[in-house]
């Protein structure tokens, strides 16, 4: 097992399943993962915890991965935000490109869990 334990990843989505496979596959890579069930709660969580990096969900009720995105660059205007969303055409709207990465949702989990580790290596 890799230790990346210095390193806290805020998962921000409204699918429990999503939460859970991510929390699990992120864990075992020994990263320390904190949940969020929408984006209010994971708000909160970036002004209590020191997140190193979030992953965020774009279609949630209330409020939507776009608009915490902007609330989340504002809280911390350095803050790696990769998108990890379904809808590819989120990718083409600007109000995303603020985000550090997008990668769409699939079975395969690589992609994600790649982009996170690029991330850390890029920023050590």
């Amino acid at each position: 097992m890799q230790k990346n334990l210095k390193k806290k990843i805020l998962v921000i989505d409204d699918n429990e399943n999503a939460r859970h496979l991510l929390n699990l596959e992120l864990s075992d890579l020994g990263y320390d993962v904190v949940l969020a069930n929408e984006a209010f709660t994971g708000l909160n969580i970036l002004k209590e915890k020191n997140i190193s990096l979030i992953v965020l969900d774009i279609k949630m009720p209330g409020m939507d991965g776009v608009e915490a995105l902007e609330k989340i660059l504002c809280l911390q205007k350095d803050m790696p935000v990769v998108i990890h969303s379904a809808y590819s055409h989120f990718k083409e709207n600007y109000l995303t490109w603020g985000a550090t990465d997008y990668v769409l949702k699939s079975g395969d989990m690589k992609p994600l869990l790649k982009t996170i580790k690029r991330h850390f290596i890029q920023t050590v």
